[in-house]
């Protein structure tokens, strides 16, 4: 038996079914930590507790995340830490789980914070800015764009005549924001700072050995353009899951190819100081809370709220050498990004540090399963 998305929850496109399932169809369910996963989905049930506003705002959120209330209250209330057989009771009792079956099959990457060497002033070694917010940047959505204004751009760049389109890549590197006094940090490696765009936040290792983490502030608004798949349509890599790894050294080794084709991709990402975070969790998602590896997901916020208890299973290469290995575990939607687009679509976090990028980079494959759990009948108050 499968139900129309809209039937159970209204952000998925028509026609993607939802299989109501039982818990004990999840391979792995009772072998989860659930108590991890409580914990983790405590924090995004404090957000939507306090109200507190998205750092990056989805159409999901206002559509599908009533159902929540009560439970994330009842989740709150929790006066002691559970055991993990009392927590997966707690989201059996709460929650039904709906097999997600997308056209396309769905796809699992990973992301992570990368750690880099950097300046605050420009020197010869540190010469590629990481750029704050613009004060001039606006979101741009539904409810305020203008007449005749592209839809493919959420932002805009507010001028004395209205909004225009913001900068893109090229327009920036080029030199469009130089002198404005925006520029946070300096990288040594445009390839570095490239990849720190695609995954949203660092931290920056400045000479005095002093830190500086860096989260996502806001972006130009123009579309993502995964530059993986130009090179792969240009024959430069024959395998469809070529890592991360694999391109940066490919662009490295190629400095004016690598100009061409990051170039590809306009869009470009906006940085703010995030030094109060706490130092044992990840960056700040999109959700406006810091992720947690191995429990946070990244996931189309146009189709499912943040919040949303999502059951994950597949096949990954997470052994030390890229050995296969069974991944079963029950994530909570923090974060989402511009690549992140279909019902079944996913980036998992991994941590902070080399070796969770050496990971997140090998990360390119299909779910074997892909659950959301959603609240049963009478348990959204």
């Amino acid at each position: 038996m499968t139900v129309a998305a809209s039937e159970a929850i209204s952000n998925l496109p028509d026609g993607t079914p939802l299989e109501p399932i039982g818990f004990e169809a999840l391979s792995g369910w009772r072998e989860d930590d659930h108590a991890a996963a409580l914990k983790v989905f405590q924090v995004s049930c404090k957000v939507r507790h306090d109200r507190a506003a998205a750092l990056r705002p989805g159409r999901a959120d206002t559509e599908a995340a009533s159902g929540f209330i009560e439970i994330c209250a009842r989740a709150l209330g929790l006066t002691e830490s559970l055991s993990a057989i009392k927590a997966r009771q707690f989201f059996e009792n709460h929650f039904t789980p709906y097999r997600v079956s997308p056209s396309p099959a769905g796809l699992l990457t990973g992301y992570f914070e990368p750690e880099l060497d950097g300046a605050k002033q420009k020197d010869d070694r540190f010469t590629v800015p990481l750029y704050a917010r613009p004060q001039d940047l606006v979101s741009i959505n539904d409810g305020n764009r203008p007449d005749q204004f592209p839809k493919e751009l959420d932002a805009a760049r507010q001028t004395a005549k209205g909004l225009v389109p913001h900068f893109d890549r090229p327009a920036i590197e080029d030199g469009a924001l130089s002198g404005k006094g925006l520029e946070l940090v300096y990288l040594a490696d445009p390839v570095d700072a490239f990849f720190a765009h695609i995954q949203g936040s660092l931290t920056v290792r400045l000479r005095d050995d002093s830190v500086i983490r860096l989260g996502f502030a806001g972006k130009s608004g123009h579309s993502y353009t995964s530059i993986g798949r130009l090179m792969r349509e240009d024959g430069l890599f024959d395998e469809r899951t070529v890592g991360a790894e694999e391109i940066k050294a490919w662009l490295r080794a190629n400095p004016e190819a690598a100009r061409h084709y990051m170039r590809q991709n306009r869009s470009f990402i906006f940085f703010q100081a995030n030094d109060e975070l706490e130092t044992s969790l990840g960056p700040v998602g999109g959700e406006g809370v810091q992720l947690t590896a191995g429990r946070s997901l990244a996931i189309d916020t146009s189709l499912h709220a943040y919040g949303t208890l999502i059951w994950v299973s597949a096949y990954l290469p997470l052994g030390a050498k890229g050995e296969t290995r069974a991944f079963r575990r029950l994530m909570i939607a923090q974060d989402t990004g511009s690549a992140i687009v279909g019902p079944a679509r996913a980036d998992i976090f991994f941590g902070s540090g080399a070796d969770a990028g050496e990971v997140a980079g090998r990360v390119q494959h299909p779910p074997e399963d892909f659950v959301v759990l959603l609240p049963k009948p009478g348990k959204d108050g």
